[in-house]
């Protein structure tokens, strides 16, 4: 029956089915935004706020409490208000919803909701925001190069409050441009309102007016930070650029001061007793957090893997202050010299950390492993441990290659022995699995006792590292069966397999090497392998694993369980690493809850939510590292102007050329312009640019002879040209 037959016994609202929910969550039985929009939509044509007031019974002590309703639902895009002032519902308007993404030169385009193609947003538009705004706007034709064209409705909400920048003095006006590029509008300071800021410093700015069509941002200065090359100024920025939060809130810090110096008697009382076990944390020589230790020993023909994780969940409870601001953070972010961590230090380098020679409270995931690599069992219980020893995998690796070379961990060494066939035997069903190996080169900067770079060096991956890798997968893909099998909801760590699109491109490519990618439509994880293990010993080589490793997507958390493709897994979750990763303290809280009979529904008690936070922390996190990376490698770079350099294309685009180099590993770029004198053409799914008249052509991994011409702190950008 239509609400618009409303009963002369019952007032409208109590047709409302979410009547009996608004009361339990606000107190009052509001109408539900639902039922609003159903009203809104059956009325037929926009009306006034008195009007739908009217029609709903909405009380006189109630106008306040449905008032900040109909904010809500308009911060959220769901109504709209016209220029007379009445209520409309967007959906019925052809209004699009999204997300601003602003570029530096001005224009930006408009992400939508809905994941229909981006929306141009030309300089005008732009004014009116920041990069990053939530908008509505109006599809308003087709611009001059084919672009879908829109122009703002309305602004839903302004995100950045803050704003990182460089403080400028032009003819008695003072400014500050934005750190983020994005946002190209200058931000206006009152000259009250500097707080003593020199020209050229960097400082923290408050928006106290939002852009508009006629109005300039305008803004106070709340922090000044200093100079643009200081030590360190780069973490400063990049803190306040990706809005990382960096400091504990002080209910956090007061939670934090009541934690006792020791695992106490009492919380370990109850737990599995593995203190006897000769468990060892193996980690790199600068790490101080350790949230996994390991033991293996021998049964019959098979193993018994041990992997002990720090049990964060025990002193970090759901919806408690440390969890509100571990969620907030999604992870810890590491930046070259300084950490910036999820959880308190007393936690995170503490109670929580595998330190050598202390009682720990653990969760631990034991394995009977067979000698095919398969999982013959597995276990998952509470346990009080005690790490034997804090090694680093360089000490293991020369250990496991020179047993008789250091007396130091002769005890230990049989164990190391044993744990070193178990990874071999989980290593031989990885290759039977078909899971994915890309060679990829990771690098670590050496710094001064000024804070200033020194070398850039690739970081030498050795067995080690692969032996405590295998054996965090063996935890994480137990964990995720685990759960799955009590039907426990949980973020699954997804990778999903190459979409069509780029699966097509990359055949296309394929064939010109006369390579094929088995698989149709829908490839499993081995017929990457497979292809790849027929090149690695091509000079190509290179090109080929890096055109194939950017077919892929980007792995991210999701409840919906769609399988690991890179690794060869129908079900993995993340359990190894509670100290960094907010998804691994879920993971934690979810199999106590099954180990109790019972099943786990976090505070905010939406999975996807849960997924989708934890994605955009993960990626929020990478940004910031690779900015401040590309900043230090500018800096490193920058005394270097005129100097030639050897190195391979890394990636080709219509505007030009990025060369990583060799030995220092910066990566800059050849612009289009500074080829040789002809029209160049880009073909995206050759990845090569060519030569109209000279038929000169530059690909992806061919290697090059380049002159450094320009490196930009402001932009990180480095410019190369040709050397011949």
């Amino acid at each position: 029956m239509s609400i618009k037959k409303k009963s002369k016994e019952k007032p409208l609202r109590t047709l409302d089915p979410f009547l009996a929910r608004e009361a339990e969550r606000y107190g009052t039985a509001l109408p539900s935004r639902e039922f609003i929009l159903k009203v809104l939509e059956e009325q037929g044509i926009p009306i006034s706020e008195a009007k739908l007031r009217k029609l709903l019974g909405i009380a006189q002590d109630e106008i306040e409490f449905f008032n900040r309703r109909l904010t809500a639902m308009t911060r959220a895009g769901q109504i709209i208000r016209n220029r007379k002032g009445d209520i409309c519902v967007t959906d019925k308007l052809a209004l699009i919803k999204g997300t601003v993404q602003g570029h530096s030169d001005g224009y930006g385009f408009l992400t939508t909701d809905d994941g229909s193609p981006d929306l141009y947003l030309g300089p005008k538009e732009m004014h009116k925001v920041f990069h990053g705004d939530r908008v509505i706007v109006r599809e308003i034709g087709i611009d001059r190069r084919g672009r879908r064209e829109c122009k703002i409705v309305e602004v839903l909400e302004h995100v950045n409050s803050k704003l990182v920048g460089r403080f400028q003095a032009e003819h008695g006006i003072f400014f500050v441009v934005a750190e983020n590029k994005r946002i190209s509008q200058e931000i206006l300071i009152p000259r009250e309102a500097t707080l003593g800021a020199k020209p050229g410093q960097v400082v923290t700015v408050k928006i106290i007016q939002q852009p508009d069509i006629h109005i300039q941002p305008i803004g106070h200065i709340i922090e000044i930070l200093g100079d643009y090359s200081s030590p360190g100024m780069e973490i400063e920025i990049a803190l306040r650029k990706y809005a990382l939060p960096y400091e504990f809130p002080p209910e956090v810090e007061q939670i934090s001061a009541k934690f006792p110096k020791r695992v106490l008697k009492k919380d370990s009382s109850k737990r599995k007793d593995i203190r006897h076990l000769p468990l060892v944390t193996i980690d790199g020589e600068t790490a101080r957090d350790f949230d996994d230790a390991v033991f293996c020993e021998r049964e019959g023909e098979d193993f018994r893997l041990y992997v002990a994780i720090a049990d964060v969940s025990h002193y970090v409870h759901d919806n408690d202050a440390l969890d509100r601001e571990a969620f907030n953070r999604g992870n810890s972010v590491y930046f070259p010299r300084r950490v910036i961590p999820m959880l308190p230090d007393v936690l995170s380098n503490g109670l929580c950390s595998l330190n050598p020679l202390v009682d720990r409270l653990c969760m631990v995931c034991e394995i009977h492993l067979v000698s095919s690599g398969e999982y013959q069992d597995y276990q998952f219980y509470p346990a009080v441990m005690r790490s034997h020893a804090r090694l680093t995998y360089n000490e293991v690796a020369s250990l496991l290659k020179k047993p008789k070379g250091n007396k130091q961990y002769t005890e230990l060494l049989p164990h190391l022995q044993l744990l070193y066939k178990a990874y071999k035997v989980l290593k031989k069903a990885r290759k039977k699995r078909g899971a994915i190996d890309f060679e990829t080169v990771e690098t670590q900067m050496i710094f001064n006792d000024q804070g200033k770079i020194e070398q850039i060096l690739p970081i030498q991956r050795n067995e080690a590292h692969s032996l405590i890798e295998e054996c965090m997968l063996a935890a994480n893909v137990c964990a995720s069966e685990f759960l799955q099998k009590h039907k426990q909801p949980v973020l699954y760590r997804i990778h999903e397999g190459p979409s069509l699109e780029k699966l097509l491109a990359l055949r296309e490519f394929l064939k010109e090497f006369g390579l094929q990618l088995s698989g149709g439509n829908k490839p499993h994880a081995k017929d990457y392998a497979k292809t790849l293990s027929k090149i690695t010993s091509r000079p190509d080589a290179q090109l080929l694993q890096t055109v194939m490793l950017r077919s892929l997507q980007q792995a991210s958390y999701s409840p919906d369980n769609t399988g690991h493709f890179g690794l060869a897994y129908e079900s993995y979750t993340h359990f190894t690493s509670p100290i960094r990763r907010y998804p691994d303290l879920l993971v934690h809280r979810a199999i106590k809850a099954v180990l109790n009979g019972n099943i786990y529904t976090p505070s905010i008690n939406n999975w996807h939510e849960l997924g989708k936070h934890c994605s955009l922390t993960e990626r929020r996190a990478d940004e910031a590292t690779r900015d401040v990376e590309s900043w230090l490698k500018c800096f490193y770079i920058q005394d270097k102007i005129g100097e030639h350099f050897t190195g391979v294309i890394s990636g080709v685009t219509a505007f030009g050329l990025f060369v990583a180099l060799d030995q220092i590993y910066v990566e800059g770029l050849i612009h289009i312009s500074e080829l040789p004198s002809d029209y160049f053409h880009f073909e995206p799914t050759k990845h090569l640019l060519y030569g109209e008249r000279t038929g000169k052509k530059f690909r992806l991994g061919d290697r090059v002879e380049v002159k450094l011409v320009r490196a930009d702190l402001e932009t990180r950008k480095i410019d190369f040209v040709l050397a011949k």
